[in-house]
């Protein structure tokens, strides 16, 4: 489990983040949802390390992630973050091995090079591998990154928690890749214990595809809970001020019609 207690951050005497608890639990994927300049991005970043609490504690299993070795995070914990591009004049599979990093010492080993095959054929990248990173469209970019932070945190049958931190991951794909990654998140969470959080603009992707979801606006806590109870249709107008009508297709499934 990951957690936020009564976490703050604040940047020039402003608060982007104001006083926020909430756990993220294994085998659910978790989404945090809002409205622009609601603190997602700010509160994944808090979660990641990448930037420190001004208030507040975030805690992994129990233990303040302050205190917990940078190279035991780095083999359970993996980042995608909203900016993939690299300076670097890498190829494909040199970029998803980056992910095994915390892996290896000196060079990678067959485990190593076994998982990255298989990530990128995961999604549909192995004939890319010796392609320059630099030469792919926005979309390869990011399937090259599901690519490494899935190596990253490679099911290994342990008793170790994953954690797998996603900055609107969806951004570059199309509708097949972005429901594609989803399901693989679904599957990997079969093979091991993994909390998954990740910020999403689609509502209705949210709808179908998280457990959890946590409703921020201005950088305050509105709700967390089961998505059934979190993404009403009085949430959604309060906080995204437009009013959806609820409905179900064939399947019974619920989705948003604004």
């Amino acid at each position: 489990m990951i957690r936020t207690e009564n976490v703050s951050y604040s940047i020039k005497g402003k608060k982007l983040i104001s006083d926020i608890s909430v756990a993220f639990e294994p085998n659910e994927i978790s989404m945090i949802l809002g409205p622009n300049g609601a603190g997602k991005s700010t509160l994944i970043n808090l979660l990641s390390q990448q930037i420190s609490c001004t208030e507040g504690n975030v805690w992994f299993d129990n233990s303040d992630i302050n205190l917990l070795p940078k190279n035991h995070l780095a083999k359970v914990r993996a980042v995608l973050s909203q900016n993939i591009n690299m300076v670097f004049p890498l190829n494909v599979e040199e970029v998803v091995m980056m992910g095994r990093y915390p892996h290896f010492q000196s060079k990678p080993g067959k485990i190593d090079e076994a998982i990255c095959s298989e990530a990128m054929a995961l999604f549909n990248i192995y004939d890319m591998a010796k392609r320059n990173y630099q030469s792919l469209s926005g979309g390869e970019k990011q399937r090259v990154h599901f690519a490494r932070v899935l190596s990253q945190v490679w099911p290994d049958e342990g008793n170790k928690t994953k954690v797998l931190l996603l900055d609107e991951p969806l951004t570059y794909l199309d509708i097949y890749y972005q429901h594609e990654f989803l399901t693989v998140l679904r599957e990997f969470m079969q093979k091991q214990k993994m909390v998954i959080v990740g910020v999403v603009h689609d509502l209705n992707l949210a709808y179908k595809f998280a457990d959890k979801v946590t409703l921020l606006q201005k950088g305050k806590l509105v709700s967390h809970g089961l998505k059934d109870e979190v993404i009403s249709k009085d949430s959604i107008k309060a906080v995204f001020r437009v009013e959806p009508n609820i409905l179900l297709n064939e399947k019974g499934e619920r989705f948003l019609c604004f």
